[in-house]
């Protein structure tokens, strides 16, 4: 599959939510995913959260990386409640507040299932222009800056908060 560009938030949201549907349908073991919060994502969407209960099982990990979940947190309540039932496969991190982001993408989703591997990058928030791709040169490129920028992050978005 040769890159393929996209426009538009509406578009960026039903890729956002049809890689989360190939994923689990491919068994994709590892998914990761990078926003500055996450609020622009489909989270709550009951086929977004459908595709994530399909996905979800034992060995396998959903790696979030924001800057801060607070948003994502008032803004998908609904993807909340999954988090707190899927914790088991779930790792949240928040990136240090003096990393410089300057090389980033807004958005990043990668995942690698049994005949190929997807990434979606937005490169545009203003735009909503970015592009899906199948490349593996461009996905080993992406995970190395994902990892990276994990190294410099710390535990976030506990599934659940202890009261007194």
């Amino acid at each position: 599959m040769t890159p393929r560009g996209f426009a538009g938030r509406a578009e960026f949201q039903r890729l956002v939510a049809d890689t989360l549907a190939w994923a689990a349908g491919q068994g994709c073991r590892e998914l990761h995913a990078w926003d500055a919060s996450f609020v622009d994502w489909p989270l709550s969407d009951a086929e977004v959260l459908a595709a994530l209960a399909a996905w979800a099982g034992h060995g396998r990990q959903l790696h979030l990386l924001a800057l801060q979940y607070e948003d994502l947190a008032r803004r998908h309540p609904r993807f909340v409640r999954w988090r707190r039932d899927h914790a088991h496969c779930v790792t949240a991190r928040a990136v240090a507040a003096d990393v410089r982001l300057d090389a980033a993408p807004p958005s990043l989703l990668l995942a690698a299932g049994r005949d190929g591997m997807l990434g979606l990058r937005l490169f545009d928030r203003h735009l909503w222009r970015g592009e899906l791709s199948a490349e593996p040169a461009q996905r080993l490129q992406d995970l190395a800056w994902f990892d990276a920028l994990a190294q410099r992050s710390s535990e976030s978005f506990a599934p659940t908060t202890l009261g007194l």
